[in-house]
């Protein structure tokens, strides 16, 4: 039960994490003109940003597309 609690406490500190980044970092200070110009853009945030250039601390501060290639390397 206790690991359970730990892995759920462990993936709510992700989301979290990611949630304050694309606010801080993209949506914080727009305004959207519709609900698809809103997904649009935290999908561009997404796809475009966090996931292929941020760098992550738990990933070594590599972004996860380096962190990918030196996995593929070894």
């Amino acid at each position: 039960m206790q690991k359970k609690l730990d892995q759920h406490r462990s993936i709510s500190a992700i989301i979290k994490s990611f949630f304050s980044s694309m606010k801080t970092e993209r949506i914080g200070r727009k305004t959207y003109r519709t609900c698809n110009h809103a997904k649009a853009d935290v999908f561009d945030y997404i796809e475009r940003f966090y996931n292929p250039t941020r760098r992550h601390s738990t990933l070594g501060y590599l972004s996860p597309m380096d962190f990918e290639r030196q996995a593929h390397v070894a």
